[in-house]
């Protein structure tokens, strides 16, 4: 049986900007969980194990501490020392795009230097909640950008969030701060399809909602995804497979992971719970305990996933 781990983190950044040289982000960038045992506390090598998985499946790069990830019920030592223990187990092998969302400004601005210090190579900015109005949001955003040298995402996504920015904010927000580049959305592919084509290539678009409409996503124009980690073996194949131009091969992995998309897609509670299970049966790993609020697993969401692990086969690594 694995241990559980909660390591001590050093006092003092240390002083590297994520890995050296700019980063252009784009491709398959799986958000990973954060696995708890019994006593809440974190366990490392559940995290190394996920990835070594996604290397392994050809993701461009691992994203951390966004809604997946539960940061809103980690301690700010949890949050640093899980963006410390992924830049070293990356070991520069690929990029680390990390989530960055505090109540207010101040406190933003630290957790998003804290976090290009402890390794982040590209940071995605959640806005604060409760919502504000979308011009409050753009002197938001800037105000971070302004205070940290890293290319800077913007989680769009007022499907999950409750607040977001049009497709011509954005524009205003990129042409104010050039390194803002990055949008990562929740949305449908067809309002995807939109942004793109107002952004005009001006920023990076990925999308999420764990894969769901995923060979159309690449239609519209995504420069990437960023999904769960628990399908990630299938979401870089349909990657691969829609960049070659193989739309049939596209479909048919599709077509294999949507059920579980499908299933999972009732909500974030619900998605955390269910993927993260599903992960942990297809890399072998013991399921997390859970942490406090969290939705309890039943005995027949526990079939369903078992019955879809099954399906699936492990994840080889």
């Amino acid at each position: 049986m694995e241990s559980a781990v909660f390591a001590g983190i050093s006092s003092d950044l240390n002083g590297s900007c994520g890995r050296e040289g700019s980063v252009t982000p784009g491709g398959t960038y799986p958000m990973l969980y954060a696995f708890f045992d019994e006593a809440g506390a974190l366990r490392r090598n559940a995290l190394t194990r996920q990835i070594e998985a996604a290397l392994r499946a050809g993701s461009a790069g691992v994203a951390i501490l966004g809604l997946a990830t539960e940061a809103n019920k980690l301690t700010r030592v949890e949050k640093r020392a899980l963006i410390e223990w992924t830049h070293v187990d990356l070991a520069g092998r690929a990029p680390l795009a990390v989530t960055v969302g505090e109540p207010n400004l101040t406190d933003m601005i630290e957790s998003a230097r804290v976090a290009r210090a402890a390794g982040a190579d590209w940071l995605i900015l959640q806005p604060p909640r409760p919502p504000i109005s979308s011009r409050e949001l753009i002197r938001y955003f800037g105000a971070v950008a302004e205070a940290v040298d890293a290319p800077i995402g913007i989680q769009n996504a007022p499907e999950f969030l409750g607040v977001g920015l049009s497709p011509a904010e954005l524009v205003e927000l990129n042409d104010v701060h050039p390194n803002v580049s990055i949008v990562k959305a929740e949305a449908s592919a067809l309002v995807v399809g939109h942004l793109i084509d107002v952004l005009d290539r001006r920023m990076v678009v990925f999308n999420g909602r764990a894969g769901l409409e995923l060979t159309d996503n690449y239609r519209a124009g995504v420069d990437g995804m960023i999904p769960g980690i628990e399908l990630i073996d299938l979401q870089c194949g349909v990657e691969r497979a829609m960049r070659s131009g193989n739309d049939t091969e596209a479909e048919a992995l599709y077509r294999h992971l949507l059920p579980f998309v499908a299933f999972a897609m009732q909500g974030i509670e619900h998605l955390v719970l269910h993927g993260k299970l599903l992960a942990a049966l297809r890399l072998g790993l013991v399921p997390s305990g859970r942490r406090i609020p969290s939705d309890p697993l039943t005995a027949r969401g526990e079939a369903w996933v078992r019955r879809f692990a099954g399906e699936l086969g492990p994840l080889v690594f």
